[in-house]
């Protein structure tokens, strides 16, 4: 199998590359490649990458995903979210390649608690939102073969994350405050490579199964809690360290005004990738508490 990855050099990209080796040749390719072109604001290049490769499967992790900096960069963020994954679908679908795309749960407004599925209506907030939304229409108005993941809450050992963000100021300051009105599941950038190895290996057998699914770690929770069970999982794990926070306390998301709205309920209903691919999502403290162990 010829595997064509874009994006190699993120969180979830770094993650693909070890997932994807099993299964053939990869090629990796990011924004600063040299012998091919990977530069997602460069989508006639894109486009003639996938025409010199000629690859099997198309993997995208490349995005914009600095969610306040879209606001006011809207037309770069159309370009790398949706422009270009729109070409490159076209690209996939004259070849008959799959594309594998990953999409967010900011497509929706947040409203309600119980978790989204898959066929309930999009309203983003966003300029982020909007540009995913759009991404993942063109792909599909393409006819091309494709698997689109949204997710949510991503993170990896690997680069700045929530966790370590709270670690640090953990270290600072005695006390913290951290939203608790928007929900969610921390969702590992391991996870989700390893589910789009399986889920590839899968289509190869079962194409009719392509399609859009959700993907996230088992559970919810909020940003606080999340927090909590970061220092409270870091002080067993770590004695030597210094934590002086002795209180995280919950603020509504309205004490951290943000250029981008973000939505409150980020939950996402799994049953669909799961019983399809018959899968298993660990829960999320599960994937945190191994992302802790590695950079403690």
């Amino acid at each position: 199998m010829n595997i064509l990855l874009f994006g190699k050099g993120g969180q979830v990209g770094w993650e693909l590359q070890r997932s994807l080796s099993v299964l053939g040749q990869v090629t990796a390719l990011d924004f600063d490649s040299q012998e091919h072109c990977g530069d997602f604001s460069n989508p006639a290049g894109i486009a003639d990458t996938v025409r010199a490769l000629r690859p099997d499967v198309i993997v995208n992790a490349a995005a914009h995903t600095a969610v306040d900096k879209a606001e006011s960069e809207p037309d770069r963020a159309r370009l790398l979210n949706a422009t270009t994954p729109g070409v490159v679908a076209q690209e996939a679908a004259r070849l008959g390649a799959w594309l594998v795309h990953y999409s967010t749960d900011y497509v929706f407004d947040g409203s309600g608690t119980r978790p989204w599925v898959e066929t309930d209506a999009p309203a983003p907030l966003s300029v982020y939102g909007r540009t995913k939304l759009e991404g993942e229409q063109l792909i599909q108005q393409s006819g091309c073969r494709h698997l689109i993941l949204r997710t949510s809450w991503v993170y990896a050992a690997r680069g700045g994350n929530f966790a370590k963000t709270m670690l640090r100021l953990a270290q600072e300051r005695e006390r913290l405050t951290v939203i608790d009105d928007q929900w969610g599941a921390p969702t590992g950038a391991d996870v989700l490579a390893d589910v789009t190895a399986h889920a590839i290996r899968h289509l190869a057998r079962k194409p009719e199964d392509g399609g859009l699914y959700h993907c996230v770690a088992g559970g919810e929770t909020t940003w606080n809690s999340y927090a909590k069970y970061v220092v409270s999982h870091a002080r067993k794990a770590q004695p030597a360290i210094e934590i002086k926070a002795t209180e995280i306390a919950p603020v509504p998301t309205s004490a951290f005004p943000t250029p981008a709205v973000r939505p409150h309920n980020s939950r996402l209903d799994t049953s669909k990738l799961r019983a399809t691919f018959g899968l298993t999502l660990p829960p999320w403290q599960q994937g945190v508490a191994r992302m802790l162990t590695e950079i403690l």
